[in-house]
């Protein structure tokens, strides 16, 4: 029984797994973005955000102990000046995994692991989406008005909205709260 063992050994010794998880990390760093195995990704997340959590806090110790970890002084000035300003606000969750399909050589199942504030694709989509805000009478209001200052619409399609009578993105009295 495997109780308790929580670390993927990846078919490789200790030394073997931790230089490959290193270059893993490296590459991650410089290039954003990169292509594995699911397994690799996986394992690579759990090595790598633990780091990204210490370079929020710019210290020499801090940043002697991701060296340790990655052995690239390029990749570690990297992460503390530009990935750490990117994620400082975020909790946590600094890496996304995308499955992609099978290998075509050996059918091994392939994943992208990319840093979640470096899309800038998926970042440009977040922004057109509507935001609701729920209240706890389990009404709903949509705020429009910071999605029109974002995104632009087409004439045509704001006199559509209009003309169908749906939210014009003023509040109702009955949704504001009272003080």
């Amino acid at each position: 029984m495997r109780h308790g063992k929580k670390v993927n050994h990846l078919g490789r010794k200790k030394a073997h797994r931790d230089a490959l998880l290193a270059n893993l990390a490296v590459a991650l760093i410089t290039h954003k973005r990169i292509n594995t195995t699911v397994a690799k990704a996986k394992a690579l997340r759990v090595y790598v955000e633990p780091l990204i959590t210490k370079s929020k806090e710019d210290t020499t110790h801090n940043r002697r102990i991701v060296f340790s970890y990655l052995q690239d002084k390029e990749a570690v000035a990297e992460l503390f000046r530009e990935v750490s300003t990117k994620i400082a606000d975020r909790p946590g969750g600094y890496l996304r995994i995308i499955k992609l399909g099978n290998r075509q050589g050996d059918n091994a199942e392939m994943a992208m692991i990319e840093f979640v504030d470096f899309n800038t694709t998926l970042q440009k989509e977040a922004k057109k989406t509507t935001a609701k805000k729920r209240t706890r009478r389990g009404s709903t209001t949509t705020t429009t008005a910071k999605v029109k200052e974002t995104v632009e619409a087409p004439a045509e399609k704001v006199e559509e909205v209009k003309e169908e009578g749906t939210d014009t993105g003023e509040v109702t009295p009955s949704a504001e709260t009272k003080e």
